[in-house]
């Protein structure tokens, strides 16, 4: 094949990641071809021009990261990469685009494809996982970096679109970025005018570039994103420029452009072009190839990528060599961040009580805990949706993390909740090790439902940090109380859920959190307003397996307690009321960590033939029947709270020492 011209070398290029796009979703006749066929021009300058990466390892740390927010276009990331010679995809798994089993699926997956970076699809998540990506860019780098060493040194690239900028989730973390002035994050709107519905005019008329730059970002305009691309050349150059606050391009283009009848509407947003279509596009765009065929020329040139990298990647070993020389105690701790490992016996540093210790409430022993792992983990950042002096969550060895001082670990998120959650979930995926939490009440994981289950769904190894965990909260009444909550959050696949019964739980439930963070996997606290009394049973070890006996008896028990959280206490001030029968309470904190034990604990916990077992829990009934036993009962409200102080508010709906013992009595008969 004859050398092309440098811009028909670019033509081809650009059409191969729209053709790959188009045959791939040709091919599963399932997916959304339009944004991949529109937005080719700006993702190849992107990652031809600008992107620091190497195909060949993914996971190379000082690479730049880039996340394609408007997920359902997943075709133009999978083209690119197949392009650029990343070993996850190959032309075979193009071909099997949106199969079972593939590297491919319908939206990026972080847990499947090595290279995509987080899990997109639900619109608006990417852009605020990225505002996350830079956060923690811009604390690393401030941690790390030294006036002669620069280790910490990439940007964070997004593509998105009129969805995404249509979801409130990406104002709440757009506007975060702004007041942060996160340089190094640089986002490219794909400006079509084109959703589900048809043109976006029926519903999304602001000016978005305005709204930005009242969030306080760098924004521009390339007017004609299908075919100038020196405009974005140089729109992306001057982004990186400007150092002091994120830079979002507005890129005006067609929608399934070259599609002769489907360019520019609805209908090229989320179905395959059609066989007559697919031609009449070849034929407009001068595309003489059969299905799945790359030419040689934009090949070879775009998996020039690899040599660069590996080029790139070496540059930066060199610096890191000389890095562990000169800052020997500095690298170790950026080794091990890493690595993913924990200091040896790091949980050494938690607190364990007695009955005779000054009760307080789990949200205070969740202080105590953040702020003792705090000082053996520099790796733990995070912060509150507006609620630091409420959840008790403040880091008293570390400032705020604010613009300018990007080396403090105390983050306020302000009242974004959803956005509070993907960034997190952006901070955990960003591979540097970093521990993020993020907090507020638990009812109000109700605004941030995606964020979390995409925690569990991406391996993100966040702590969600809940307080106000019960009817107990009192006053604030039924908007402010969960009952359903916390069954819905155990629905969530992959999720550990704990709610602690005292300070050695909560002890407990911390070293759960942060050793599934460095694994990789969310966790879940509940923690209570009002105080608790300290166990004399209570376990850090019981609390790991998710259900333990609290209280015992000799032999096998008559009946026995089941509890969570502040009604454990309930439950063991009952048992020694019923000291007359073989009574045993167990503190069930997290179902998770109980359904992962072998079946011989489980049975030895709960005999399938103690048939007598009554659940105490302030919350709906949903799901204990797997634990009550065939004779059993439960106390739990399946309604909504009511407002008056959290006392009144349990006794009313039957959380008394006499109610258990009475419920109680009667399984006993």
């Amino acid at each position: 094949m004859a050398v092309a011209t440098t811009q028909s070398l670019e033509e081809l290029c650009i059409n191969s990641i729209r053709f790959l796009a188009i045959d791939a979703v040709e091919k599963a006749k399932s997916g959304h071809p339009g944004l991949p066929m529109g937005a080719a021009p700006m993702a190849f300058v992107l990652w031809d021009r600008f992107m620091r990466f190497n195909p060949k390892n993914p996971k190379w740390f000082n690479r730049d990261r880039f996340v394609l927010s408007a997920g359902h276009g997943c075709m133009l990331q999978y083209a690119l990469m197949y392009l650029t010679g990343y070993d996850s995809v190959t032309i075979d798994e193009i071909k099997q685009f949106r199969q079972w089993g593939s590297k491919t699926p319908g939206h990026p997956e972080n847990f499947e494809t090595p290279g995509v970076e987080v899990t997109t699809g639900p619109l608006g998540q990417g852009i605020a996982n990225a505002v996350g990506l830079a956060i923690a860019e811009a604390h690393l780098a401030a941690k790390f970096n030294k006036p002669d060493l620069t280790l910490v040194d990439h940007y964070t690239y997004v593509i998105l679109g009129d969805g995404c900028n249509m979801e409130g989730i990406s104002g709440e973390a757009c506007s975060l970025a702004g007041h942060l002035g996160l340089g190094k994050l640089i986002a490219l709107y794909d400006d079509n005018h084109i959703s589900i519905d048809g043109s976006t005019d029926i519903a999304f008329t602001e000016d978005v570039s305005k709204r930005f730059e009242a969030y306080g970002w760098h924004v521009l305009h390339v007017e004609n994103g299908n075919t100038d691309l020196d405009a974005i050349h140089k729109a992306i150059a001057e982004a990186k420029s400007v150092t002091d606050r994120p830079s979002m391009i507005k890129i005006t283009t067609t929608i399934g452009y070259g599609s002769p009848n489907k360019q520019n509407t609805a209908g090229v947003h989320g179905a395959a072009l059609g066989g007559d279509e697919v031609k009449l596009t070849r034929e407009n765009l001068g595309w003489n190839y059969e299905p799945f065929v790359v030419p040689e020329d934009a090949l070879n040139h775009m998996r020039q990528a690899v040599e660069r990298g590996a080029s790139l990647e070496a540059e930066w070993n060199e610096t890191w060599a000389q890095y562990k020389t000169k800052y020997a105690e500095e690298a170790a701790l950026f080794e091990r961040m890493l690595s993913g490992k924990l200091p040896e016996n790091w949980d050494a540093c938690l607190p364990t009580y007695k009955p005779e210790d000054k009760a307080l409430a789990t949200r205070k022993h969740s202080e105590i805990c953040l702020n003792k792992i705090a000082e053996v983990l520099p790796e733990l950042i995070g912060g509150s949706a507006d609620l630091t002096h409420s959840n008790l969550t403040e880091l008293e060895c570390s400032g705020s993390f604010q613009k300018g001082s990007y080396e403090n670990r105390n983050l306020h998120f302000g009242v974004r909740e959803h956005a509070m959650g993907a960034i997190c979930n952006g901070i955990a995926l960003h591979g540097s090790g970093l521990i993020p939490y993020g907090a507020t009440f638990l009812i109000f994981t109700d605004y941030m439902r995606n964020a979390i289950r995409l925690s569990a769904l991406s391996h993100a190894g966040v702590i969600w940090v809940m307080t106000h965990d019960s009817v107990a909260l009192g006053e604030d009444g039924p908007t402010h109380q969960p009952v359903e909550t916390l069954a819905s959050l155990r629905a969530i696949p992959q999720l550990t859920v704990l709610r602690p019964a005292d300070g050695t739980e909560t002890s407990g439930a911390y070293k759960v959190a942060v050793e599934n963070a460095k694994r990789n996997r969310p966790t879940l606290i509940a923690f209570s307003r009002q105080n608790l009394p300290n166990l004399a049973g209570s376990s850090m070890a019981g609390v790991e397996k998710g259900a333990y006996a609290v209280v015992d008896c000799d032999g096998t028990p008559d009946l026995i307690l089941i509890g969570t959280g502040s009604e454990v206490s309930l439950c063991v001030k009952a048992a020694e009321q019923l000291s007359d029968k073989k009574v045993r309470v167990v503190s069930m904190p997290s179902w998770e960590l109980f359904e992962a034990q072998d079946a011989a604990y489980k049975e030895s916990l709960l005999p399938k033939a103690v048939t007598k077992r009554l659940v105490v829990e302030a919350g709906v009934s949903m799901g204990w029947c797997k634990y009550m036993g065939s004779e059993g009962d439960i106390i739990a409200i399946d309604r909504f709270g009511a407002s008056a102080p959290g006392n009144v508010c349990m006794e009313k709906f039957g959380f008394t020492v006499d109610n258990v013992v009475a419920k109680a009595k009667a399984l006993l008969g």
